[in-house]
């Protein structure tokens, strides 16, 4: 994934770090204080301003603790998530998964190509869909354990993926098998056609 600057990723860490100190020092923090952390990276209410970085807003409850603790162990590779979730008890991660659960989803308003994300919308169905349902968005009320994709940035979605293709992250057995069908079928023109398809639900 794309690297946030050393400022903003120090900015975040000072204030992760701050939030603990006070809950430590016997200060009660709530949802909303303790998921102000993550607007320096994942925007208000979760919802991304920069490309490299994804919205977590109406993140289904399960999928936020479980990345969370992914991030912790060193399970997930990040450059700085690893450091941020180790200041967390399970408690507080608890407490943000249900106040990012609680907030609306906004889609990136970004470029696409029209032609490009009519043939993604074919491919999602084939090769996605059985997983990401629903185009890949955010089902309210609903327990999908998957990372919202539909809105979601480009630039995002493309480097997570190289990271699974590279092995910086675990892919699992049912994705890996999907995704070497479609690219011995379709090629990286066909992982494009799909990320337009999610661009192009705003």
């Amino acid at each position: 994934m794309a690297k946030p600057t050393m400022n903003l990723a120090l900015a975040t860490g000072v204030l992760a770090l701050g939030i603990s100190t006070a809950v430590s020092a016997g200060g009660t923090a709530t949802a909303s204080m303790l998921s102000g952390t993550c607007n320096s990276c994942h925007g208000r209410n979760g919802n991304s301003l920069g490309p490299a970085l994804p919205s977590i807003a109406q993140m289904e409850k399960t999928t936020f603790i479980e990345a969370m603790k992914k991030f912790q162990s060193g399970k997930t590779y990040s450059t700085i998530m690893e450091r941020i979730a180790k200041g967390y008890t399970d408690e507080e991660i608890e407490l943000m998964a249900d106040y990012f659960a609680a907030r609306k989803f906004v889609p990136a308003k970004q470029e696409f190509d029209p032609a490009a994300a009519k043939k993604g919308a074919k491919l999602h169905d084939q090769y996605c869909g059985s997983c990401h349902v629903e185009g890949g968005k955010p089902l309210v009320g609903e327990d999908v354990e998957y990372y919202l994709l539909a809105g979601q940035w480009t630039p995002y979605l493309e480097n997570t993926l190289v990271d699974f293709r590279e092995g910086r992250r675990e892919m699992p057995r049912r994705m890996k098998k999907k995704l070497d069908k479609l690219i011995k079928k379709e090629g990286d023109k066909g992982l494009a056609a799909i990320n337009a398809f999610y661009a192009s639900q705003q």
